[in-house]
């Protein structure tokens, strides 16, 4: 069973250029409501995409120079990256159609 991957300060730069393949950035924290609401999603979208996406969190209290880089002020926010740029974008929770939606996207 594929987990999202824990993206940290030190591994953050080295997974969103990890290859051609997108990759779904959770920032989330433990005491934010619908970042729980979110993360059962997340993990649905780490298996179904296994092989064709990375899709990994940030603990955004424990991460604060990778949410300050990116500007993240609202949580959860997702961000899609492909070729270590920002493709997309998505603030606040959302059903899991539009996160796979903003992957399909970038797999086509």
């Amino acid at each position: 069973m594929s987990k999202p991957v824990e993206i940290t300060d030190s591994n953050f730069d080295e997974i969103i250029q990890s290859g051609d393949k997108p990759v779904l950035v959770d920032f989330w924290a433990e005491w934010c409501g619908p970042c729980k609401m979110i993360a059962p999603v997340v993990s649905e979208l780490a298996e179904d995409y296994d092989g064709k996406a990375v899709i990994g969190k940030v603990d955004v209290d424990a991460n604060p120079s990778v949410s300050a880089k990116y500007g993240i002020r609202s949580i959860p926010t997702l961000l899609v990256f492909k070729n270590g740029e920002i493709v997309d974008k998505q603030v606040g929770a959302v059903n899991k159609g539009v996160l796979a939606q903003k992957l399909d996207a970038q797999l086509a």
